[in-house]
């Protein structure tokens, strides 16, 4: 029977140390393909942890696609070595966002709300209640930056953003996406949408773009307006597929494969190896990852992100902190491959930076002081209360 040892683990709870385990025995080939893991009963009493411990780390780990299980018989390990993905595609073994409404929400006069008063929830918005933000601690942060940025809050930004917010950024994805990579790398932008035009200024007008269907309904009207050729690829039960983008012949591929909008369905690795390989098997492929609401998965841990696991430069990872802390705030991020960097900065480096220095200093306070980690953890409990409460009626 498998064995760990739970010494000296830190602060790391024990389902996450014993998750991490199994994931770097599945990865390294230690576990073989479709091999049955202990069962959690018997897991437990070997280990001296309780079955709650093993059952969280078993849930974790089919969530990201490492374990599957079969019903009456118990749990296995996935067969990832079957795609011959390369190591480099591992990292080390050790709701709903901006735009994302429905057409009830856009075309809802204010003073046609209290209509729907009688309804149970309201799915129509994406905006942050008032009681929810943050303002006091926000208002002291404000005062802080009037006082003491007076001359950088009067100085032009690079175009990819203030230097202290991207470098806030890029600790922030370290810590909690497992995403490394330098604030050179990392763009602010006022809005995806915004994002999205850069991306396609700098991959080219002359490529074919590919959705997921159903998906992000609002980047088909952003291509149109662009003139970019696009196509709609069905998903399965995993998401986006590899047959599916090469019968496309594709050139670039925007998934949400941590949450996807607005099925739901969380990419399992398998999958996400597959269109990695996708991606370096032709010249010039990227995908790019939407993040959106990867903060609030409301069971386990945060979902690795596809970004994490690239080590070949084919992945634009994009995030907007419109669910974290507010859609008005109109705050959104994208991390560049380095290989794309010389050409961002030749090609699209005269564009000024669409999002105020007064938010981007506050933002990178707010985050450096550990407010976004605090609020954040308070918003999940929050969340959390609110889907049990609404499971319940």
């Amino acid at each position: 029977m498998l064995t760990y040892s739970f010494e000296d683990i830190g602060k790391v709870s024990l389902y996450e140390h014993l998750y991490k385990c199994i994931k770097a025995d599945i990865i390294s080939g230690k576990i073989k393909p479709n091999e049955k893991l202990p069962s959690k009963r018997a897991f437990a009493k070997n280990l001296g942890i309780s079955v709650i411990t093993v059952e969280n780390s078993y849930e974790q780990l089919i969530a990201e696609g490492f374990v599957y299980s079969a019903e009456k018989k118990g749990y296995y390990a996935a067969d990832i070595s079957s795609f011959n993905a390369p190591t480099e595609f591992f990292s080390s073994a050790s709701s709903a966002s901006e735009g994302r409404e429905s057409s009830f929400s856009s075309n809802t006069k204010d003073n046609d709300v209290s209509q729907y008063s009688s309804l149970l929830a309201d799915f129509s918005s994406n905006e942050t209640s008032p009681e929810n933000f943050p303002f006091t601690t926000w208002a002291k942060i404000s005062r802080s930056v009037l006082l003491e940025k007076q001359t950088e809050l009067l100085t032009n930004s690079p175009s990819g953003g203030v230097y202290e917010l991207r470098e806030a950024i890029a600790s922030y994805l370290k810590a909690f996406r497992g995403i490394t990579a330098g604030p050179e790398q990392i763009i602010i932008g006022a809005g995806t949408e915004y994002l999205y035009s850069l991306i396609i200024q700098l991959i080219g007008f002359d490529k074919l773009y590919a959705m997921e269907d159903p998906g992000y309904s609002k980047l088909s009207k952003i291509y149109e307006r662009y003139g970019i050729k696009y196509v709609n690829i069905p998903i399965d039960k995993n998401g986006m597929t590899e047959a599916g983008l090469r019968k496309a012949n594709a050139d670039c591929v925007h998934i949400t494969p941590s949450h996807h909008f607005p099925t739901g369905i969380t990419m399992p690795i398998t999958r996400r190896m597959e269109l990695l390989k996708w991606a370096i098997d032709g010249k010039d492929r990227y995908i790019i990852e939407d993040d959106y609401d990867s903060e609030f998965r409301m069971s386990g841990l945060p979902l690795p992100a596809l970004r994490s696991i690239d080590k070949t430069g084919r992945v634009i990872y994009i995030n907007t902190f419109n669910k974290s802390l507010s859609s008005t705030m109109r705050v959104s991020y994208m991390v560049l491959p380095e290989s794309l960097l010389k050409s961002f900065n030749e090609k699209l480096g005269f564009y000024s930076c669409s999002v105020s220095n007064f938010i981007q200093y506050s933002l990178a306070a707010f985050i450096e002081n550990g407010h976004l980690d605090h609020h954040i953890s308070r918003m999940r409990t929050y969340y959390h209360a609110k889907r049990d409460a609404l499971l319940k009626k």
